[in-house]
Parts: structure tokens; sequence; C-alpha cells
């Protein structure tokens, strides 16, 4: 795999940034852990890396057209939001890895390797010293003021609402100080994932469910249909709080396959021939 960038460049990364939330933005983040590099947000057709997020419709639009491409885009970790007509993109782009099995179902692609980059956020930002909250509440960036949600929030002192505008490190640092989470945001479930912390998915509003079941098989771990939000006080009486994560297993695996999966010509010490 050719670069186009030289190794003391900066990475040019796509993801997803017209609204702030800080899903999206943890991509930058991990891949900049993972290579050592500085990155930087580009357009997705000039594009070194597609990383975090449900991006691969954007992949295919821009990389379909059969005609040699001066570098073919590394995809890591990315996945599908829906179902795509066309699958030519991929003789466009090199595939690394990605997010979830639901994702390499559609696209016709046979493996065992998934994991959204995100869980590997636990290795970035230390978690809390310690809990503050029982509850806390990640909601869809798009629902973050919802009238409803906000009300849920004032309930008690125990809950904590965690806007998912905020910069990563504050959020992960929010949900890492919870003993339960409940949360619309993809990232909310994976950022507990990260840290250990048991977690509910809430409804997400208009938002397609197809993501969500990606990453859920992508650890095992068992997913049925979400919460509404006026379910939250009765669900929250009756939690159980696991020693650990029934699919810590999982996790785990798909934390390996990330760091073997990342590219490694896109490493600095890789190509400074440095340890």
């Amino acid at each position: 795999m050719t670069l186009a960038t030289p190794h003391n460049m900066p990475l040019r990364l796509f993801w997803w940034k017209a609204v702030p939330n800080f899903g999206d933005a943890l991509s930058a983040i991990v891949v900049a852990h993972m290579c050592g590099r500085e990155v930087v947000h580009v357009g997705p057709g000039k594009a070194d890396l597609f990383a975090i997020g449900s991006i691969l419709q954007i992949a295919r639009r821009k990389y379909s057209e059969a005609k040699v491409y001066a570098q073919k885009p590394v995809i890591w970790g990315s996945g599908l939001l829906h179902a795509v007509a066309s699958l030519e993109f991929l003789s466009n782009v090199n595939i690394a890895l990605l997010r979830g099995p639901v994702t390499a179902s559609l696209l016709g692609i046979k493996t065992d390797q998934f994991g959204d980059p995100g869980l590997l956020v636990a290795d970035i930002f230390a978690p809390a010293p310690a809990k503050t909250h029982r509850i806390g509440l990640v909601p869809h960036h798009s629902q973050m003021e919802d009238p409803q949600i906000q009300v849920l929030a004032k309930i008690s002192d125990e809950i904590l609402l965690i806007d998912p505008h905020q910069d990563p490190e504050t959020v992960c640092q929010q949900i890492s100080a919870c003993q339960h989470i409940y949360a619309a945001s993809l990232h909310g479930l994976i950022t507990a994932d990260a840290y250990g912390v048991p977690s509910t998915w809430v409804s997400p509003g208009d938002q397609g469910h197809l993501k969500y079941y990606d990453y859920a098989a992508s650890i095992g771990r068992p997913l049925i249909s979400p919460l509404a939000w006026d379910q939250i006080p009765d669900h929250a009486r009756h939690i159980i709080q696991p020693a650990e994560l029934p699919y810590g297993a999982g996790i785990a695996r798909a934390k390996a396959d990330l760091r073997n999966s990342f590219p490694a010509l896109m490493r600095a010490e890789q190509n400074t021939g440095t340890a």
C-alpha cells in the first residue's frame, strides 16, 4: 500500500463533523494515538483513512467510479448506516477492518474480525477517579434539547445528563463516573463498554438501528429493542450491577483486532524505522 502523504506529514482522515458530536470527534483522537502522527480532517475524496462512523455510504459515493485512483483510502473500523445498492467502490478502497458483521454481510465480505475504534478510548483517557452518579443519560446529539429527557434528568441528583456535543475527554470522564449508562448515542454505549460500565440502549428517535446491531454483534453483546425514555425510571429501580460485563471477552477480542489491523505503514515509527 502506497501512502500519498509521507510519514512525517499529517495523516489525512475523514470523519463526519457537520454537528459537534463526541463520537465522531473520537476518530481523530484514536487514530492519532494509533499512528503517532498529527491527524487532520479532509474531505472524503482526499482521505488516507476512514475510521469511526457510519460513513461507508460516503466512501461508496466518492470511490464508485471505475478509474485509476492516486491512492486507495483505508477503511479501519467504519460501518454502514443502511444497505447500499452497489458495491463497485470496494475495488477502490483497502479494507483493514469493518465495524461489525452486519456491515460485512451487506458488503459481501467474509471475515471474523471486527471492531469500532471507539473501544480504544480507555487507552487514551483515564477513567474518572470515582463514581459520582448512579445513572448517566447520553442522548443522541439530536435529542439533547428534548423536554422529556431534560425533565428525566432532573428527577434525582443521582442522574447525570451527559451532553454528546461536549469534547470527547469530558464525555468519557462523565461516562466512566457513572454506575450505569442509558444511551441513545451509539458511542455512548461504546464508551461505556470501553470503561467497563454497564449500559442500556435507549431509543435514538428517528435514527436507524442498523449501526447499533452491527456494533453489538461485533463484540457478542446481546441487544434487544431499545427502551423508551419514559421507561428508564422503572428499569433503573431493578438494575443488578454485574461484577464485570458479560461480553468482556468480545470487547477484548475487538480491541485486539483493532490494534492488529491498523495499517503499519501509517504508523510514524514504522515509516521512520525507529522503535
